[in-house]
Protein backbone atom coordinates (compact mmCIF):
# COMPACT_ATOMS: atom_id res chain seq x y z
CA UNK A 1 0.00 0.00 0.00
CA UNK A 2 1.31 3.49 -0.77
CA UNK A 3 1.58 5.94 2.11
CA UNK A 4 1.00 9.67 2.47
CA UNK A 5 2.59 11.54 5.37
CA UNK A 6 0.69 14.68 6.37
CA UNK A 7 2.74 17.16 8.39
CA UNK A 8 0.60 19.58 10.36
CA UNK A 9 -2.38 17.21 10.38
CA UNK A 10 -5.55 18.56 11.92
CA UNK A 11 -9.33 18.14 11.75
CA UNK A 12 -9.65 20.48 8.77
CA UNK A 13 -7.42 20.25 5.71
CA UNK A 14 -5.25 17.46 7.10
CA UNK A 15 -8.17 15.17 7.71
CA UNK A 16 -9.73 15.96 4.34
CA UNK A 17 -6.49 15.27 2.46
CA UNK A 18 -6.11 12.02 4.41
CA UNK A 19 -9.62 10.97 3.39
CA UNK A 20 -9.02 11.78 -0.27
CA UNK A 21 -5.82 9.75 -0.47
CA UNK A 22 -7.04 7.05 1.91
CA UNK A 23 -10.12 6.45 -0.23
CA UNK A 24 -7.75 5.73 -3.11
CA UNK A 25 -5.79 3.07 -1.28
CA UNK A 26 -3.21 5.05 0.68
CA UNK A 27 -2.20 4.44 4.26
CA UNK A 28 -1.83 7.68 6.22
CA UNK A 29 0.86 8.92 8.60
CA UNK A 30 -0.35 11.91 10.61
CA UNK A 31 2.24 14.25 12.15
CA UNK A 32 1.53 17.15 14.50
CA UNK A 33 2.27 18.35 18.03
CA UNK A 34 -0.88 17.14 19.82
CA UNK A 35 -1.01 13.36 20.30
CA UNK A 36 -4.58 13.40 21.61
CA UNK A 37 -5.78 15.27 18.52
CA UNK A 38 -3.90 12.87 16.25
CA UNK A 39 -5.36 9.82 17.95
CA UNK A 40 -8.82 11.25 17.34
CA UNK A 41 -8.05 11.67 13.65
CA UNK A 42 -6.75 8.10 13.42
CA UNK A 43 -10.03 6.88 14.91
CA UNK A 44 -12.10 8.97 12.48
CA UNK A 45 -10.17 7.62 9.50
CA UNK A 46 -10.59 4.07 10.78
CA UNK A 47 -14.36 4.58 10.61
CA UNK A 48 -13.90 5.06 6.85
CA UNK A 49 -11.73 1.96 6.57
CA UNK A 50 -8.50 3.96 6.23
CA UNK A 51 -5.38 2.75 8.00
CA UNK A 52 -3.61 5.61 9.77
CA UNK A 53 -1.07 6.11 12.54
CA UNK A 54 -0.02 9.11 14.63
CA UNK A 55 3.49 10.50 15.08
CA UNK A 56 4.12 13.53 17.27
CA UNK A 57 6.55 16.28 16.32
CA UNK A 58 6.79 20.06 16.28
CA UNK A 59 7.80 21.38 12.84
CA UNK A 60 10.09 23.88 14.57
CA UNK A 61 11.99 20.98 16.15
CA UNK A 62 13.70 19.70 13.03
CA UNK A 63 15.36 16.63 14.61
CA UNK A 64 11.99 15.56 16.06
CA UNK A 65 10.28 16.09 12.71
CA UNK A 66 12.93 14.04 10.94
CA UNK A 67 12.58 11.30 13.54
CA UNK A 68 8.78 11.25 13.20
CA UNK A 69 9.00 10.85 9.44
CA UNK A 70 11.57 8.11 9.91
CA UNK A 71 9.25 6.30 12.31
CA UNK A 72 6.37 6.68 9.85
CA UNK A 73 8.48 5.26 7.05
CA UNK A 74 9.43 2.29 9.21
CA UNK A 75 5.82 1.73 10.27
CA UNK A 76 4.44 1.73 6.72
CA UNK A 77 7.45 0.56 4.74
CA UNK A 78 8.12 3.92 3.11
CA UNK A 79 6.52 7.27 2.32
CA UNK A 80 5.26 7.85 -1.21
CA UNK A 81 3.72 11.30 -0.76
CA UNK A 82 4.65 14.07 1.67
CA UNK A 83 2.13 16.84 2.30
CA UNK A 84 3.33 19.78 4.41
CA UNK A 85 0.74 22.25 5.69
CA UNK A 86 1.21 23.22 9.35
CA UNK A 87 -1.16 25.93 10.53
CA UNK A 88 -1.03 27.45 14.03
CA UNK A 89 -4.65 27.02 15.05
CA UNK A 90 -3.45 27.24 18.63
CA UNK A 91 -0.84 29.78 19.79
CA UNK A 92 2.71 28.78 18.95
CA UNK A 93 5.25 30.41 21.28
CA UNK A 94 7.28 33.03 19.48
CA UNK A 95 5.25 32.89 16.26
CA UNK A 96 3.40 36.17 15.72
CA UNK A 97 1.89 38.01 12.77
CA UNK A 98 3.23 41.40 11.69
CA UNK A 99 2.34 43.84 8.94
CA UNK A 100 5.00 44.98 6.46
CA UNK A 101 5.99 48.04 8.50
CA UNK A 102 6.26 45.99 11.69
CA UNK A 103 8.38 43.16 10.28
CA UNK A 104 11.67 42.72 12.10
CA UNK A 105 14.34 40.02 11.95
CA UNK A 106 13.05 38.80 15.30
CA UNK A 107 9.41 38.27 14.24
CA UNK A 108 10.32 37.05 10.74
CA UNK A 109 12.75 34.35 11.84
CA UNK A 110 10.10 32.17 13.61
CA UNK A 111 7.89 32.33 10.50
CA UNK A 112 10.83 31.17 8.38
CA UNK A 113 11.48 28.37 10.86
CA UNK A 114 7.81 27.37 10.80
CA UNK A 115 7.17 27.58 7.07
CA UNK A 116 10.43 27.17 5.18
CA UNK A 117 12.86 25.33 7.43
CA UNK A 118 10.27 22.80 8.56
CA UNK A 119 9.34 22.09 4.96
CA UNK A 120 12.96 21.66 3.91
CA UNK A 121 13.64 19.35 6.86
CA UNK A 122 10.58 17.24 6.04
CA UNK A 123 11.55 16.97 2.38
CA UNK A 124 15.11 15.97 3.22
CA UNK A 125 13.80 13.19 5.46
CA UNK A 126 11.90 11.49 2.63
CA UNK A 127 13.49 12.63 -0.63
CA UNK A 128 16.52 10.30 -0.72
CA UNK A 129 14.31 7.19 -0.66
CA UNK A 130 12.01 8.69 -3.29
CA UNK A 131 14.95 9.43 -5.58
CA UNK A 132 16.30 5.93 -5.09
CA UNK A 133 12.91 4.49 -6.01
CA UNK A 134 12.42 6.93 -8.88
CA UNK A 135 8.94 7.78 -7.63
CA UNK A 136 7.22 10.04 -5.14
CA UNK A 137 5.60 13.42 -4.59
CA UNK A 138 6.18 16.38 -2.29
CA UNK A 139 3.21 18.72 -1.82
CA UNK A 140 3.46 21.98 0.11
CA UNK A 141 0.69 24.36 1.19
CA UNK A 142 0.78 28.09 1.85
CA UNK A 143 -1.75 30.88 1.98
CA UNK A 144 -2.49 32.95 -1.08
CA UNK A 145 -0.25 35.68 0.27
CA UNK A 146 2.77 33.71 -0.91
CA UNK A 147 1.71 34.72 -4.44
CA UNK A 148 -0.25 37.94 -3.88
CA UNK A 149 0.87 39.52 -0.58
CA UNK A 150 -1.69 40.36 2.08
CA UNK A 151 -0.83 43.57 3.96
CA UNK A 152 -1.96 42.05 7.26
CA UNK A 153 0.56 39.21 6.99
CA UNK A 154 3.85 40.85 6.17
CA UNK A 155 6.15 38.36 7.90
CA UNK A 156 3.98 35.33 7.11
CA UNK A 157 3.88 36.22 3.41
CA UNK A 158 7.65 36.67 3.23
CA UNK A 159 8.30 33.22 4.73
CA UNK A 160 5.60 31.56 2.64
CA UNK A 161 6.92 33.19 -0.54
CA UNK A 162 10.36 31.79 0.25
CA UNK A 163 8.82 28.33 0.58
CA UNK A 164 6.95 28.75 -2.71
CA UNK A 165 10.13 29.81 -4.49
CA UNK A 166 12.03 26.80 -3.18
CA UNK A 167 9.26 24.34 -4.11
CA UNK A 168 9.01 25.60 -7.67
CA UNK A 169 12.79 25.48 -7.97
CA UNK A 170 12.85 22.00 -6.45
CA UNK A 171 10.32 20.70 -8.96
CA UNK A 172 12.49 21.89 -11.79
CA UNK A 173 15.54 20.21 -10.31
CA UNK A 174 13.63 16.92 -9.93
CA UNK A 175 12.47 16.82 -13.55
CA UNK A 176 13.12 13.45 -15.15
CA UNK A 177 13.80 11.68 -11.86
CA UNK A 178 10.28 10.43 -11.16
CA UNK A 179 9.69 12.70 -8.17
CA UNK A 180 7.28 15.65 -8.29
CA UNK A 181 7.16 18.76 -6.10
CA UNK A 182 4.04 20.91 -6.09
CA UNK A 183 2.78 24.04 -4.33
CA UNK A 184 -0.81 24.81 -3.36
CA UNK A 185 -1.64 28.42 -2.43
CA UNK A 186 -5.00 28.71 -0.67
CA UNK A 187 -6.41 32.19 -1.19
CA UNK A 188 -9.53 31.45 0.87
CA UNK A 189 -10.74 31.13 4.44
CA UNK A 190 -11.07 27.43 5.19
CA UNK A 191 -14.48 26.56 6.61
CA UNK A 192 -17.28 28.84 7.72
CA UNK A 193 -17.03 32.01 9.76
CA UNK A 194 -14.30 33.85 7.87
CA UNK A 195 -13.84 37.63 7.79
CA UNK A 196 -16.21 39.63 5.62
CA UNK A 197 -15.12 39.90 2.02
CA UNK A 198 -12.87 36.85 2.07
CA UNK A 199 -14.07 33.83 0.07
CA UNK A 200 -14.58 30.59 1.97
CA UNK A 201 -14.30 26.95 0.99
CA UNK A 202 -14.80 23.67 2.80
CA UNK A 203 -11.77 21.43 3.41
CA UNK A 204 -13.28 18.50 1.51
CA UNK A 205 -13.66 20.69 -1.58
CA UNK A 206 -10.08 21.94 -1.42
CA UNK A 207 -8.60 18.49 -0.71
CA UNK A 208 -9.57 17.25 -4.15
CA UNK A 209 -6.97 19.65 -5.59
CA UNK A 210 -4.18 17.71 -3.94
CA UNK A 211 -5.13 14.43 -5.55
CA UNK A 212 -5.49 16.14 -8.92
CA UNK A 213 -2.04 17.76 -8.59
CA UNK A 214 -0.49 14.48 -7.44
CA UNK A 215 -2.07 12.43 -10.21
CA UNK A 216 -1.68 14.83 -13.15
CA UNK A 217 1.68 16.41 -12.32
CA UNK A 218 1.09 18.78 -15.21
CA UNK A 219 1.84 21.97 -13.28
CA UNK A 220 3.96 22.80 -10.26
CA UNK A 221 1.46 25.16 -8.65
CA UNK A 222 -2.23 25.61 -8.00
CA UNK A 223 -3.65 28.88 -6.65
CA UNK A 224 -7.11 28.25 -5.24
CA UNK A 225 -9.35 31.32 -5.09
CA UNK A 226 -12.58 29.58 -4.14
Amino acid sequence: MPTIAIVGAGPGMGLSIAKVFGARGFDVALIARDRQKLDGLVARLAEDGITAAAFTADVMDRPALTAALGAASTRFGGIDVLEYSPAPHTPTPGVVIAGPLEVTPDNLQPQIEYNLYGAVAAARAVLPAMLEAGAGALLFTTGGGSVTPNPMLGNVNAAAAALRNWVLNLNGALAGQGVFAGHVALNVWIGAGGPAGIPTAEPDTIAALYWDLYERRDRAEVVFNG
